[in-house]
């Protein structure tokens, strides 16, 4: 049996917890300016119709009274390590899949433990009372199951699935519950009539296939119970990357480019701690209108040097015909390889040299900021937009 532990809205209940005065009031964490967005909102937020990703204006009109709270990713982040480590002392086999939601397999621990119910009352009990939090559990034979259940009940739930149950749960989910249906997909399925995942059945491989593409595959087998995906105690990340909404649209490239070498310093500073060097940078533009547009450039030299990253960025953004102002702009690497992978040496300087050499002065930075704080020292022209 799988479990999904899901924090109830995380944020949120840090910040009723670390501030007991919020209890009971509508709390909403995220951007605090006229052009911000929801991250995440508490329950009595939640029941006047404040979501995450709601612009923040939206919610005051909804919620006048509501406090609006800038976010505190280091502290959420040392609660969400406290939680982990909690949920490793019932199974090896955690897989954090972000900072407030985990996968177990708790094969072979019931002599330890006892039933999967009782480990899904134990973990919320060791929550409660060792980190003043609560969250929903979710228990079944797979993990995609086990994911629904945990938003079943919620907040504060439990909902277990039996293996003997699987069959009736599935033939009665909405299609819109099945993790990955998205708007598209779910509007495709409804004009095909399929209202549950149990309706997929009602339909040959090839259609739905020549309907959904690749996902149409995942989907018949959803629908049969069948997802094979173990939890994967190790989570590697993919890619590093740092954005921001500006606080109004621009046009002009050398705001834009001093924003850039902000981000290309902290998208370094997690290549260093994630010990991995990045083949890829990934330019990441959003026009007023919402409408989103990436450039990506592959690099002869694996880089972790800010830099890099930055002289690379700014060649995208110079390439790229700026038509439209802007109100997002970002900045990611990928395409890891290990940092202590040899790189071939070059002739000029341009090459491992040169970027050992600026590593050198971000590790100098890191090690300024570790001891003073951030944001003592900086690059020029890395100053933050007003």
């Amino acid at each position: 049996m799988i479990l999904h532990i899901d924090m109830d809205a995380f944020y949120a209940s840090v910040e009723q917890l670390d501030n007991p005065w919020l209890k009971g009031k509508c709390v909403i964490v995220g951007g605090t300016s006229k052009r911000g967005v929801v991250s995440a909102a508490s329950y009595e937020a939640r029941r006047l119709g404040i979501h995450s990703a709601m612009p923040a204006f939206k919610a005051r009109k909804k919620c006048p009274d509501a406090v609006f709270l800038p976010p505190r990713m280091e502290r959420y982040k040392d609660i969400s390590g406290q939680i982990m480590e909690l949920l490793r002392q019932f199974t090896p086999r955690v897989e954090v899949v972000s900072i407030d939601e985990a996968y177990m397999d708790i094969t072979g621990t019931s002599r330890l433990f006892g039933t999967p119910v009782d480990i899904g009352i134990k973990i919320k009990k060791k929550i409660r009372e060792e980190i003043a939090l609560t969250c929903s559990v979710g228990i079944a034979p797979s993990k995609f199951l086990a994911k629904i259940a945990s938003d079943m009940d919620k907040p504060d739930g439990l909902f277990i699935i039996m293996p003997e149950e699987v069959a009736g749960f599935i033939n009665t989910l909405p299609t819109g519950k099945v993790p990955g249906v998205g708007k598209r997909t779910h509007t495709i399925l409804e004009r095909m009539g399929i209202r549950t995942l149990g309706d997929v059945r009602s339909y040959s491989k090839v259609l739905i296939i020549r309907r959904l593409g690749k996902f149409g595959e995942r989907l018949l087998l959803l629908s049969e119970g069948v997802d094979e995906s173990p939890v994967t105690p190790a989570h590697l990340r993919k890619s590093a990357s740092s954005e921001r909404t500006l606080s109004e649209d621009t046009d002009n490239p050398a705001l834009l480019k001093t924003l850039l070498l902000s981000q290309a310093e902290e998208v370094a500073r997690q290549l260093r701690k994630l010990e991995v060097k990045a083949r890829t940078v990934t330019l990441k533009l959003k026009h007023a209108d919402f409408r989103q547009v990436s450039r990506s450039t592959t690099l002869p030299i694996p880089t972790r040097a800010s830099e890099t990253l930055y002289r690379e960025g700014v060649k995208l953004l110079e390439s790229y015909r700026l038509m439209q102002k802007v109100r997002l702009v970002g900045l990611g690497a990928s395409g890891f390889v290990d940092s202590r992978t040899p790189a071939q040496m070059e002739l000029f300087e341009a090459g491992p040299r040169s970027e050992e050499n600026w590593e050198k002065v971000d590790r100098a930075l890191d090690t300024i900021s570790a001891k003073f704080g951030k944001g003592v020292v900086g690059r020029a022209g890395s100053t933050k937009e007003d």
